[in-house]
């Protein structure tokens, strides 16, 4: 079952698009669309940036490179990381079983 898109107006630094977006993702998309025009809004109010598609790049950018520095480094063991989980779940069930047969 595919989700049914639909046609959504927004609008972002007093300019309004309509976007195609699946019904249950419109939550999602009038969150990215509120953060987009504040970020794009805190550009434009430096006043070092003129011009919307300027101010479209650097928000894009910013946003980008937020996104980036926030990734896992590429050198993260994630399979390293889930061992550490399950031994500590052990742990833990093993000191909840003990609880248990305090009482």
């Amino acid at each position: 079952m595919s989700a049914e898109f639909k046609g959504l107006d927004v609008t972002i630094m007093g300019r309004e698009f309509r976007v195609a977006c699946p019904e249950n993702e419109q939550h999602s998309l009038l969150a990215s669309v509120d953060y987009l025009d504040k970020k794009m809004r805190e550009i434009r109010d430096t006043g070092k940036v003129i011009g919307i598609e300027r101010i479209a790049i650097m928000a894009a950018l910013n946003i980008t490179n937020d996104l980036l520095s926030s990734r896992v480094p590429s050198d993260f063991d994630v399979g390293d990381f889930k061992r550490r989980i399950d031994a500590l779940q052990a742990q833990i069930d093993q000191a909840m079983s003990e609880q248990d047969e305090l009482f």
